[in-house]
């Protein structure tokens, strides 16, 4: 009797075991794979275990990606890519130029540029009066900060004899990455007294940029490589660089014991006046489609912005990141130029 109940119970636990690995082999069959170009800044994002579920129980997609610039994926090898998540409508643009309206594209989040720096640095540029602050947000005058670049003027000149060189921000390539491209926006429009460039003012304004970026020599690719340096190699090498508001944000919840060591030194400065850089899912076929549907998912736009810093819809209050340097709204903001006036700066600055 005991030797049929054990065999019994065997018998049920191979059933189950069957049963349970057919239905993981059937789950896994349903699974839909995406793939598409993404931007540096974004791959913690698409990293994340709690949007990898959600997509994945939810909408039944398995995302895989492959990083690139948001300009330089536009002229990638698309075969076999269902989607681009480039960081800039300039990008997408660019899309329809080469390649005409996509099946769908929407903007999936958005974060402001901003500078990052260190103490040192900003208390200098503070006594040249270049820094508001309030409560712990620091904001910097953009006109001053150009005019210190355009003038040439040395880190030993504001009183900083231990830096090398002159005044001048670190950005990625402006040609290849969106942060340095819209970082070109941003200060075309400032040398055009603030207002948003148009093809009328390129012709005194450019120059000007060119002359500004000629100076910087070796410009990275991406927008988290460059990051990454800055944190790595200190205020000596790297000042100042310009980068998304998201990757503090993002680099202080991900890795918070080094946070705790570095913030302190480390300042996030948002420039009067910034720039919006909305990032942009662009569907290339109709699995690119359900990736759209699946990221615009309420749970997946919450965790964009606690996590990883990208402002959404119905987030982005600098206080439920826990992050005091973090602006509750971003109001002094300056509107990305149009595509034919982008296009005059892509090829002035290649």
């Amino acid at each position: 009797m005991r030797k049929k109940a054990v065999g019994l119970i065997l018998l049920l636990a191979v059933i189950i075991f069957v049963g349970i690995a057919y239905t993981m082999k059937k789950e896994e069959k349903s699974q839909i794979k995406v793939s598409g170009y993404v931007g540096g800044e974004k791959i913690g994002f698409l990293e994340d275990e709690e949007v990898l579920s959600v997509l994945r129980e939810d909408y039944g997609l398995s995302v895989d990606y492959a990083k690139a610039g948001s300009l330089d994926m536009m002229t990638a090898d698309l075969e076999g890519k269902n989607y681009l998540f480039p960081s800039s409508s300039i990008a997408l643009e660019y899309y329809k130029e080469l390649h005409g309206q996509p099946l769908q594209s929407e903007i999936m989040m958005n974060t402001p540029i901003v500078l990052y720096s260190r103490k040192m640095v900003v208390d200098a540029l503070d006594a040249q009066g270049l820094i508001t602050i309030e409560g712990n947000v620091c904001y910097i005058d953009m006109r001053g900060l150009l005019k210190l670049i355009q003038e040439n003027t040395s880190w030993a000149d504001v009183g900083l004899s231990q830096l090398y060189g002159t005044v001048s921000v670190y950005t990625t390539d402006p040609c290849r990455s969106n942060s340095g491209n819209m970082f070109a926006a941003l200060l075309a429009n400032v040398l055009n007294d603030g207002e948003t460039l148009t093809a009328e003012d390129t012709e005194e304004i450019l120059p000007q940029l060119q002359e500004i970026f000629g100076k910087l020599g070796y410009m990275e690719d991406s927008s988290a490589d460059l990051f990454n340096q800055f944190l790595k190699m200190g205020g000596g090498a790297m000042p100042m660089v310009a980068g998304y508001e998201s990757q503090l944000i993002e680099y202080a919840a991900e890795n918070p014991d080094e946070y705790e060591k570095i913030k302190e030194d480390l300042v996030m400065l948002y420039p009067i006046p910034t720039i919006w850089s909305s990032h942009v899912l662009i569907a290339l076929d109709e699995n690119g489609q359900k990736m759209i549907t699946g990221l615009m998912d309420e749970e997946i736009q919450k965790l964009a912005w606690k996590r990883h810093g990208f402002r959404t819809e119905t987030n982005g209050i600098g206080k439920d990141v826990g992050l005091s340097c973090v602006a509750d709204s971003i109001t002094q903001v300056t509107q990305v130029p149009e595509y034919k006036v982008m296009r005059e700066i892509f090829e002035v600055l290649e």
